[in-house]
């Protein structure tokens, strides 16, 4: 079913997700399941979020946040951080001038420096600032991230008293709170993401791997939503 069967005569444009935040898991087990060395698995991850970043940005969707590398994700096995960054590597720097011309702002979120190499850093920096004055659909890019340690280190610099000032202290503040939290591989944990932000966030668990997660499944996700009323804590009255 198409997101438009579902959403597309409503009045209310609330009912849309505007901004989207994913956790992308199964891609070792993807891999696994045929024969492939974790790394691909990781790579066909990561072709999977070009193809649903430009499908989000046919949707509508304004803010996309797609969970790249956790401070956890340092413990696992040395070859397959080492791939990972490699991987990160070579993505940044073919994709970005072609997100860049596609009109996408590239933010990445999260602690820089050590561990992260040096040079992926400055490619990061490189990336944040080409993309700067783009405005059609802002990519988030969680890596090094960790949802606690935001909190932690928001908090060593807040001297204010409201919710709103110490969002000013988050890794990035311009990252609104998500209307929907995607889960892909059945897994039903937040795996310390968005810790903050996703307070008041509807979540959605989808059984296919992040590899397998298509356009198709991205509507059906997006027509769940839709169908939900948000209360905030309040009441719907009767």
């Amino acid at each position: 079913m198409a997101l438009a069967d579902v959403a597309g005569d409503q009045s209310d444009s609330d009912r849309r997700a505007r901004r989207v935040a994913i956790i992308t898991d199964g891609n070792g087990r993807w891999a696994e399941q045929r024969g492939l060395d974790v790394t691909e698995g990781h790579r066909a991850g990561a072709e999977n979020v070009k193809a649903r970043l430009r499908d989000a940005v046919e949707l509508g969707i304004e803010q996309l946040a797609i969970y790249a590398f956790s401070t956890e994700n340092w413990s696992r096995a040395t070859a397959e951080v080492e791939g990972l960054m490699e991987l990160f590597r070579e993505y940044i720097e073919r994709e970005t001038p072609e997100l860049h011309e596609e009109g996408v702002r590239m933010r990445f979120v999260g602690r820089r420096g050590d561990p992260i190499p040096p040079d992926i850093v400055e490619q990061m920096e490189w990336a944040e600032q080409l993309t700067a004055g783009n405005d059609r659909i802002t990519f988030f890019i969680p890596f090094n991230y960790g949802g606690r340690a935001e909190i932690v280190d928001a908090a060593r610099s807040f001297t204010g008293t409201t919710e709103e000032e110490f969002r000013a202290h988050l890794y990035a503040p311009d990252l609104e709170d998500p209307d929907l939290v995607i889960r892909t591989s059945g897994e039903q944990r937040l795996s310390n993401y968005l810790v903050w932000q996703t307070a008041y966030s509807e979540f959605v668990v989808r059984d296919e791997l992040w590899p397998d997660f298509d356009r198709a499944v991205f509507e059906q996700t997006l027509a769940e939503y839709a169908t939900r009323s948000r209360r905030f804590g309040g009441r719907t009255a009767t």
